[in-house]
């Protein structure tokens, strides 16, 4: 059953140490059955409440996993696992389409916005007990926040979205929890779950966000927390429309004590209206970032949420990095009040390289979905072969398996360093790796 590799440790503690270390080492591989708990009890001299113990140590750190009868395995994806890693290889002389990048000539110079931020920092320095959010920033946090609709609470700041997850999911969930996430999703935050020992629960979409019965079966089956991306969904460019919105908030108000988290990343690069959920349940957090509309490495989101679970994350944030540099935050409130991005302008040109791609794949019987955002999602039926004839064809494409769990098959374009005269022979490329694909609402 394992080989070679023989479990050690007479407490919990050690025989689970004794199981991670093997994982990590290789010697006991993904997917890989474990003894049964009586049979190690057995072996290592112990009561089988010790190994009970012990693999249940291993479950919430997200280790292993178990099921009933079939007993409990190595996970057979580790947590340590990128999916980033499932990507091509881009040769010189191919046009590389994969990244999610947005286009560097759509983001706004930032050389004046941290002048005037060191000018404010030379009269104002920045000093340890100063309060980590500055003043300037969390009114037009706020401002924004009330004009958009999102329910009144404190501001806080973290180093992009994904570090505002991971703190919210920390400070509420413990290994083994599970959290309903949309499937196909965002890959890092499908990376982060296992990583905090948590489990991924798949929930399926259309171009009008997460499907409410999807919703129900994930919270109805024991989902302690769903994150839902209310624009620019990543990859399909999802929007969570009005009457969808009220939907999941009919679900979500049966389950108060479900941890509600929106992603709100495509603030400034979207026109279309954002329709929050926040509010129904007791504890919920509202993101956004400014990497896609003012440069992704000012590594800077903002959020609100209930007073408990801000007052959680602003805590732990403390006794780490302590807080977001105030001198970024002031060259973003600069760039803010320059109104250094024209968001219909953005709005309008990703829209039309969208359109023009998905117009372009419908007139060769293709379906793709692209409703906001930087990328077009387009459904196969091989999604290595698609990937691999495109990439022969001077095209490269992020591979579906990067985003989904139980989902259907695709690939990912991203459309941002597309122009015009790309489209056709684009479409054309695709048509031919692809072929077309049945038409359907929901993803996958």
């Amino acid at each position: 059953m394992l080989g070679d590799y023989r479990i050690s440790g007479r407490r919990a503690s050690e025989i689970a140490a004794s199981v991670e270390r093997a994982v990590g080492s290789g010697e006991l591989e993904p997917g890989q059955l474990l003894p049964p708990m009586r049979e190690l009890a057995g072996e290592l001299g112990v009561n089988p409440n010790t190994v009970a113990a012990a693999y249940r140590t291993l479950r919430e750190r997200g280790v292993i996993e178990t099921s009933g009868r079939r007993g409990s395995r190595v996970r057979p994806r580790p947590a340590s696992t990128a999916r980033e890693l499932i990507r091509v290889d881009v040769p010189p002389g191919v046009r590389d389409l994969s990244e999610g990048n947005p286009d560097p000539a759509l983001l706004p110079p930032l050389h004046d916005a941290f002048a005037a931020a060191t000018q404010h920092n030379a009269r104002q320095p920045g000093l340890y007990g100063q309060n980590p959010v500055d003043e300037d920033f969390a009114r037009l946090v706020r401002a924004a926040f009330d004009a958009d609709g999102v329910p009144g609470g404190p501001v806080a700041v973290t180093s992009g979205s994904l570090d505002a997850i991971e703190r919210v999911l920390a400070a509420h969930l413990k290994p083994g929890d599970a959290v309903a996430v949309e499937d196909p999703g965002w890959s890092s935050l499908l990376d982060l779950i296992p990583a905090l020992g948590l489990s991924a629960v798949p929930v399926a979409l259309d171009d009008d966000g997460p499907l409410p019965g999807e919703v129900e079966r994930a919270l109805r089956g024991g989902a302690r927390a769903l994150v839902v991306t209310d624009r620019a969904q990543n990859p399909t460019g999802a929007v969570v429309s009005a009457a969808r919105a009220e939907e999941l908030r009919r679900v979500l108000a049966a389950y108060p004590g479900v941890l509600l988290i929106e992603d709100d990343h495509g603030h400034a690069i979207v026109d279309l209206p954002v329709h929050p959920l926040a509010g129904v349940t007791d504890h919920w957090v509202f993101v956004r970032s400014v990497a896609k509309a003012y440069g992704p490495d000012l590594r800077l989101a903002m959020m609100t949420g209930d007073p408990v679970t801000v007052d959680r994350v602003a805590g732990r944030q403390r006794l780490g990095p302590g807080w977001v540099s105030r001198l970024l935050q002031r060259a973003v409130v600069d760039l803010w009040e320059a109104g250094a991005v024209d968001v219909r302008a953005v709005s309008r040109a990703y829209g039309e390289r969208r359109d023009a791609l998905v117009g372009a794949l419908a007139e060769r019987g293709v379906e793709a979905h692209g409703r906001s955002g930087l990328n077009v999602w387009v459904p196969v039926a091989d999604e290595t072969g698609v990937v691999a004839r495109l990439l022969h064809s001077g095209w490269a494409v992020a591979p579906g398996a990067r985003f989904r769990m139980a989902a259907g098959p695709g690939v990912r374009v991203t459309v941002s360093a597309m122009m015009p005269a790309d489209v056709g022979p684009l479409a054309d490329a695709v048509a031919v790796a692809a072929g077309p694909a049945p038409v359907g609402r929901r993803y996958g």
